[in-house]
């Protein structure tokens, strides 16, 4: 059961109510934006909520338990708020926005109605549509261990152990040119030898992607530059002088993890797994039985 303050409890009582919806949009870089509905700016909770954006919301769903909720936010592009640049490079993926109800007369007497992340966004001109999600989506995620041969821990964290800070898996680039958004030719990785950082992550601390992080395809290097390509086109050309760190990859096997990075005792997978041969195998007069082990 939801418990109103008192004070919006008494406003709420009475005839007359003077109330308007207000969102908090948090990105996960920590950013925070304040929006309203109302035709005035509102300051209450740490955050200061603008009117100038032209922020409206649809009817939002509620239902007891663990349903999955959601509904529609719109709004306006604008500078000094949500570009839509900002939008498309992906700034605002797994952003959580908080909903309140809000006395505009006192905004210190407000309601937190609910926490949601937004979904799929859709553009039109200068405007936007948000889906807002309620946070029991992600129980209808795939959560848990998948068995597969290949290992399914997440390169340098806990359950891997490789120590992605040392030199030798870790190197720093400036960019020499760029003819499209799928690859560059950067300096400063010599030391590393070929395909070194294929499936690695590229962090781009300057330029217009600084900020972001790009999936990296392949490496090769040459007598001066290295060549990287990327999984997905980059949201921006790089440009000559752009600035990034770049960390090695892994490829999921129990070959690379005992070669390159010394780590089989912490591989994740099964790489002993009898793979779809096996198992869509039959008994037949050619092939021997006589229980030696499947793989060696």
């Amino acid at each position: 059961m939801r418990t109103l303050p008192p004070a919006l409890a008494t406003h709420l009582s009475g005839d007359v109510t003077t109330l308007c919806h207000a969102w908090r949009l948090t990105r996960r870089d920590a950013v925070a934006f304040g929006f309203t509905d109302h035709d005035r700016d509102l300051v209450f909770d740490g955050t200061t909520f603008r009117a100038s954006t032209g922020f409206d919301s649809s009817e939002a769903e509620t239902d007891l338990g663990l349903a999955s909720t959601g509904s529609d936010v719109a709004g306006a592009f604008s500078d000094d708020a949500i570009t839509n640049k900002d939008l498309k490079d992906g700034r605002y993926d797994g952003a959580t926005v908080e909903v309140f109800l809000v006395n505009w007369q006192s905004p210190d007497q407000f309601l937190h109605l609910r926490t949601q992340e937004i979904g799929e966004v859709k553009t039109n001109g200068n405007a936007f549509t948000a889906e807002l999600r309620s946070l029991a989506s992600r129980l209808e995620q795939v959560q848990g261990r998948v068995y597969t041969r290949r290992c399914d821990a997440v390169l340098g964290d806990a359950r891997c152990g490789v120590d992605l800070t040392a030199s030798a898996f870790r190197g720093a680039g400036v960019v020499v040119s760029a003819e499209d958004t799928d690859s560059c030719l950067a300096s400063g990785l010599a030391a590393f030898s070929d395909h070194w950082f294929r499936f690695g992550l590229v962090r781009w601390t300057s330029g217009d992607n600084a900020g972001l992080t790009s999936e990296v395809e392949d490496q090769t290097t040459g007598a001066d530059t290295t060549l990287l390509s990327f999984w997905a086109p980059l949201p921006n050309l790089p440009k000559a002088g752009d600035m990034f760190d770049i960390t090695a990859g892994c490829a999921k096997t129990f070959a690379v993890r005992g070669e390159k990075f010394a780590n089989r005792l912490n591989f994740r997978g099964f790489p002993h797994l009898p793979g779809s041969d096996f198992v869509y195998g039959y008994a037949d007069s050619r092939t021997v039985h006589d229980g030696r082990p499947l793989v060696k």
